[in-house]
């Protein structure tokens, strides 16, 4: 169901999506970490007791949604090393995966060695922003 919004939904949208990245991007950078972008879906309740209200409906500020920079390896203007599925993106786009964007071909699958490699970059943001151990 589509739901078309007016300038005052557009707003506490804002007001939301702003609120979310300030309060990540505050415990982000205690732990030394930049959170550059992210992003937030959200909905709108159509039933039960939220029903007509906002809800945040997908995942957030996980390394799939955001992007997490190393506060002391930043460098303004230039690639930055991430804890994103950036990694993922430039295996797929190297000519180690023989495979071109531009093709209409589905991508290759990942190697294991790449899948290992992001899963570690995601536990590692994990472990670093929240301080616990990813079980």
């Amino acid at each position: 169901m589509i739901v078309e919004l007016g300038q005052e939904e557009a707003q506490e949208l804002k007001r939301l999506s702003t609120a979310v990245y300030e309060h990540a991007a505050e415990i982000s950078s205690r732990k030394g970490l930049i959170l550059a972008d992210t992003k937030c879906e959200f909905g709108v309740a159509l039933g039960g007791k939220y029903q007509g209200q906002i809800i945040l409906g997908d995942e957030v500020l996980t390394p799939d949604s955001s992007r997490y920079w190393e506060k002391e390896l930043w460098n303004p203007g230039g690639p930055q090393p991430s804890f994103d599925k950036q990694f993922v993106r430039d295996w797929l786009t190297s000519p180690e995966s023989g495979w071109n964007k531009n093709s209409g071909e589905a991508p290759p699958p990942l190697p294991d060695e790449i899948v290992e490699k992001t899963r570690a970059k995601y536990v590692e943001a994990y472990e670093r922003i929240t301080g616990e151990k990813f079980e």
